[in-house]
């Protein structure tokens, strides 16, 4: 079974809006419509687990019947932090360790079919899978107190992370269990914590897409309704 999981419990409102940036349009449907869409459509994608912060689990629950979804089986109540929100969707499925999780930010709405396929189709082979795009710029590292520059890193082993990432249940339960004892634990990316905790346990990159990208910022909004309109206009996915 493969289980997408779309994080959608962020309650930030950076953009200056009333309501969180998941629920912002774009085109006639919302961004997280979108995203739940596109794992909807996927024909590998078995069930969907959207984790929400409880103020607007009923809004989600409204998405359904309008968008029609039928993998959609549950929507979970998330954490205040990114990795609670995680936890509690492994925790939902913690009686089958053999399930594959897919999870996925629902503010990445324009996620392809190709990047759902590879990541799936890694965790026949890893129990790790990520999704991530070269670096373009040159990255500096600073010294403490980030005034100095301390190093220079090699651009062409760097890479920007992306969502989905994939693993099997039970990993991605050892690591979290073995973090989650760390006292200094903290975490923006499962990827990451897998990486930490289970230092031997390989986790295979995927190539991503710019077309992939988080909404963030007010100016990722105008990219993302250029893209999206750019999609609609030459008759083809994204």
């Amino acid at each position: 079974m493969n289980i997408a999981v779309i994080l959608a419990g962020g309650v930030g409102r950076r953009l200056g809006n009333d309501l969180p940036k998941q629920f912002l349009l774009l085109g006639d449907k919302s961004i997280i419509e979108h995203s739940v869409t596109q794992f909807e459509l996927n024909p590998h994608i078995d069930e969907i687990v959207i984790v929400s912060h409880e103020k607007y689990i009923k809004r989600m629950e409204d998405f359904i019947p309008i968008n029609d979804w039928k993998k959609v089986k549950h929507i979970i109540k998330g954490g205040s932090e990114r990795y609670e929100s995680c936890w509690a969707a492994i925790k939902k499925y913690e009686s089958y360790p053999e399930y594959n999780l897919i999870f996925h930010d629902a503010v990445r709405p324009l996620v392809s079919q190709e990047i759902i396929d590879q990541t799936i189709f890694a965790l026949n082979k890893f129990n790790a899978a990520g999704v991530c795009i070269p670096a373009t710029d040159t990255l500096f590292v600073l010294q403490d107190g980030g005034e100095f520059l301390a190093q220079v890193p090699d651009r062409t082993l760097l890479r920007h992370a992306q969502t989905p990432q994939g693993f099997k249940q039970h990993t991605i339960r050892k690591a979290y269990e073995i973090g989650l004892l760390d006292p200094n634990f903290t975490s923006s990316d499962d990827c990451g914590i897998v990486h930490k905790y289970l230092p031997e346990e390989p986790i295979y990159m995927i190539p991503g897409a710019k077309s992939n990208i988080k909404l963030t910022h007010k100016e990722d909004l105008f990219i993302l309704e250029k893209l999206y309109q750019s999609s609609i206009n030459n008759n083809f996915s994204i």
